[in-house]
């Protein structure tokens, strides 16, 4: 009898962690997530956060490779988006895909360090670091961390070399003009990935001509396909219908990590 109680409370005890709910910040969970380069080997990636260009100036934490994880429901639909944009002579390239909740924690922790401005000229010139919260640049939480949200913009094919950021030089506006800014591979998107700055709002109207032609074309396309667009920041969008609304992932980005 006693034999047959400690069994019964054994499946008691399996079925209660079967049906326990997802926390609010897992580390595991990465089944449902797959690699992009799995889906669709053709997409550009340069993964920002993985190396030295970007707002912070050193790789963030979590970004063990520079590679693009997200939910297989994104990833397919994101395929969808080059299958369209491949006859126009483009393709996509994405810098951030999934993003662990401590990286997004690295980035708190660099906003509330006011002597670090190493990349303040290139990337938020005209914002005062003290308002990066206030502003909305930088917050406690990402959706990047569900796995269904990415940053992407449009490469003319074939790719031109990217040239490679070398950390300690020059750093010019991310606003500054085509030619002038640093000299990304892309088209014109009117501003730099990752700027602080009004004039990254998608429908800025001070952006026309190539530009807005180009953001169009990308959100028109990424909305077709099942995204939607952050209006602050033309380059990022998430999928309606995203598989994981409320669990906000910690795993590493790495291709071990996904099932």
């Amino acid at each position: 009898m006693r034999s047959r109680s400690r069994t019964l409370c054994a499946l008691l005890a399996a079925l209660a962690l079967v049906l326990a709910p997802v926390p609010a910040s897992a580390d595991t969970g990465q089944s449902g997530f797959v690699a992009l380069r799995s889906v669709d080997p053709t997409i550009v990636q340069e993964i920002r956060y993985a190396g030295h260009h970007n707002f912070v100036g050193v790789p963030i934490d979590g970004y063990l490779e520079p590679t693009c994880l997200l939910t297989r429901q994104a990833a397919q639909a994101l395929r969808t988006v080059q299958r369209r944009v491949r006859p126009l002579g483009l393709t996509l390239k994405v810098y951030d895909c999934y993003r662990p909740q401590r990286a997004v924690d690295h980035f708190v922790r660099w906003a509330e360090d006011l002597a670090d401005t190493t990349m303040k000229a290139e990337f938020y010139p005209q914002v005062d670091k003290t308002r990066l919260f206030l502003d909305g640049y930088i917050s406690a939480r990402s959706g990047h961390s569900r796995g269904s949200t990415l940053d992407v913009t449009l490469v003319r094919l074939p790719p031109a070399p990217q040239r490679p950021y070398v950390p300690g030089e020059a750093l010019e506006p991310c606003y500054a003009p085509v030619g002038v800014r640093f000299p990304d591979n892309t088209v014109d998107m009117g501003t730099g990935y990752d700027c602080f700055d009004t004039l990254s709002h998608t429908a800025d109207p001070r952006i026309t001509g190539v530009a807005r032609q180009n953001r169009d074309l990308l959100v028109n396309t990424m909305n077709a396909a099942g995204f939607t667009n952050l209006t602050e920041e033309w380059w990022h969008f998430t999928l309606r219908g995203e598989p994981f609304p409320d669990t906000y992932f910690d795993f590493p980005v790495a291709r071990s990590s996904v099932c």
